[in-house]
């Protein structure tokens, strides 16, 4: 093994910049190639007891780094069709301020409560369904949503009455 490690390491930093050049040139990208390359010299680390004394191991990453580069080419090129043949996502409307106050609250929780709070009234479980999926006694589930009802209210009150200009 360390004499396949000098091998590899000598093979390396012998034809690195070679391959990356010729990559470079055939890409015209420089991330581009240097991210191929390297995936390639990964694979060829990975079966470098493959290659035998007589092979030529800088060809076969020259090839495979190649290969990459244009897959990724193709990938690049097949999102850019499906962009414009489909056009823009329709712009996500900003979410509404009530649910940010929603969230905001919920993390003011502990976890249990949350979760307890989450399942009851968003997931539309009862409090046996939820002390079933949580694994805690039913009457810690009650506890849970009464404490949490209790914590969430202050955050999520509505105006009051001088507030709302009445």
């Amino acid at each position: 093994m360390p004499g396949d490690i000098e091998r590899f390491e000598s093979f390396y930093l012998g034809s690195r910049q070679r391959v990356l050049g010729c990559v470079y040139m055939a890409t015209g990208d420089l991330g581009e190639a240097q991210d191929a390359v390297q995936e390639a010299y990964v694979r060829a680390w990975q079966r470098w007891r493959r290659f035998d004394r007589g092979s030529d191991p800088e060809a076969w990453v020259r090839l495979v780094a190649t290969r990459i580069a244009i897959s990724r080419w193709r990938s690049l090129r097949s999102r850019a069709r499906a962009y414009l043949r489909h056009g823009v996502s329709a712009a996500v409307p900003p979410p509404d301020p009530d649910r940010v106050d929603l969230v905001a609250a919920m993390r003011r929780l502990s976890p249990d409560q949350r979760m307890a709070i989450a399942l009851h009234y968003f997931g539309g479980m009862s409090v046996a369904e939820v002390a079933e999926q949580t694994g805690a006694p039913t009457g810690t589930i009650k506890a849970r949503l009464a404490r949490g009802r209790a914590a969430l209210a202050p955050y999520l009150a509505g105006p009051t009455e001088g507030e709302a200009g009445v």
